[in-house]
């Protein structure tokens, strides 16, 4: 059950997270968006390299595939901050509401203070990217 809090005239009641998990729902459904931007430049910097097209315009692809990565990562970080602050407050069941806000932003902070470009190589399109380039400028 969710955690209780304290309404403004003293009785206790419940904490219903049905609001915040529709909304996790919804940024969970936005990772496809991200994953379909990343799949697209993927395309279009692998068409340059075939086509042998400057180089600039690869190293716009190789920017845009970074800022994916890099919005997937924030992504994947809120939702865990939430999901974890979530399941906190169902298991403690407080008898005063916490500042949740609060909770998810240091959750969050902690979470993005531990970013490092080591991150990318653990993102699969980034790397499968970086390896077809290679390959490509191989041959």
């Amino acid at each position: 059950m969710p955690g209780r809090s304290t309404s403004s005239s003293g009785s206790t009641g419940f904490i219903s997270f049905s609001g915040v998990e529709s909304a996790l729902s919804s940024l969970k459904n936005f990772q496809s968006c991200i994953s379909s931007g990343m799949d697209t430049a993927y395309s279009v910097a692998l068409g340059l390299v075939e086509t042998q097209t400057e180089v600039s315009s690869e190293y716009s692809m190789d920017k845009a595939m970074v800022e994916f990565a890099m919005m997937d990562r924030e992504l994947n970080h809120y939702l865990k901050a939430v999901q974890s602050t979530i399941n906190h407050v169902k298991e403690e069941r407080p008898e005063e509401i916490p500042d949740l806000k609060l909770l998810v932003e240091e959750k969050f902070s902690a979470l993005q203070n531990k970013n490092s470009d080591a991150d990318f190589q653990n993102n699969e399109k980034f790397t499968q990217f970086k390896q077809q380039l290679k390959e490509l400028k191989k041959q």
